[in-house]
């Protein structure tokens, strides 16, 4: 039998694009999927389902598409508008915002920020939705590790994240994917461009316990607030109603224990999940 390519539909979005592109260069190379696979050091699978935009490009790819097609930053123009459609509609302003934020605040009560997380444990936490096929969290997954692109570059923005003492103590995945999290947080407790606290159970209650909060400064010094619930988020830009979760977020912040106790309590965490197969910090 004779495989015909399954047809593409370029425009329907960014994501369908970047898939379409990547089959028209590559036949204009007069590749194999398997050919461009060994070239750009991924699978065939992989490369198949990019282009039927079944599968978010992973956040490497782009660029060595680049490079293996000399075509200079196409790909990875692409892949910054494809990236922002893993999320659902609601979400893509607060991630335009974030994308630009010259500060990066949040509270969690619950997990680890994303822009924190490991790739194990993001894998862990968003497999939780049983609704989603394996394929669509390994997008979701590669979507949110993209998210940390910027924190590596000379415009890493400054972030400072409260997390509640529950997201030390709640277990994601395995022993090791925890130990690894802690292990990860702990590096980024106090750093010129990173600080973490941990809100104690022994603070008691306070009013932003329900849910998460994630303030951004951006480049012109406005701040905008976004509430996330369990599946529904809410991104606040009005003056005013800013200005009441700034003030929410600093009592939050007061009541937090400092760095140094911060970075002990997550030590004391990740001793419960070490095992004589986890390797040192």
């Amino acid at each position: 039998m004779t495989f015909k390519p399954q047809t593409l539909t370029p425009y329907l979005s960014a994501r369908h694009y970047f898939g379409a592109e990547q089959r028209r260069h590559r036949e204009g190379a007069s590749l194999s999927l398997v050919q461009l696979a060994g070239i750009v050091n991924s699978s065939k699978s992989t490369l198949a389902r990019v282009e039927t935009a079944e599968l978010m490009p992973p956040p490497d790819l782009p660029d060595r598409l680049d490079v293996a097609f000399g075509t200079d930053r196409h790909f990875h123009g692409l892949y910054e508008l494809a990236k922002r459609e893993a999320h659902p509609d609601q979400y893509r302003r607060f991630m335009d915002f974030e994308a630009q934020a010259e500060v990066i605040e949040n509270y969690e009560p619950q997990v680890i920020p994303g822009l924190l997380q490991t790739r194990e444990y993001a894998d862990a936490q968003l497999s939780l939705q049983e609704e989603l096929p394996r394929e669509k969290v390994e997008e979701l997954v590669n979507a949110r590790m993209a998210r940390k692109d910027r924190l590596r570059s000379a415009q890493a923005p400054l972030r400072w994240a409260i997390i509640d003492e529950a997201v030390l103590r709640r277990p994601f995945g395995s022993r090791e994917c925890m130990y690894k999290q802690l292990a990860s947080l702990l590096r980024q407790v106090d750093t010129p461009d990173s600080k973490v606290q941990v809100m104690p159970f022994s603070a008691g209650a306070h009013y932003l316990m329900g849910g998460a909060l994630t303030l951004l400064t951006l480049p012109n010094s406005s701040t905008v607030a976004y509430e996330e619930g369990i599946e529904v988020g809410h991104l606040y830009e009005d003056r005013d109603l800013v200005k009441k979760w700034r003030r929410r977020y600093e009592v939050l912040r007061a009541n937090a224990l400092p760095q140094a106790a911060s970075a002990e309590l997550i030590r004391q965490a990740m001793e419960d999940y070490k095992s004589c197969d986890t390797p040192p910090s």
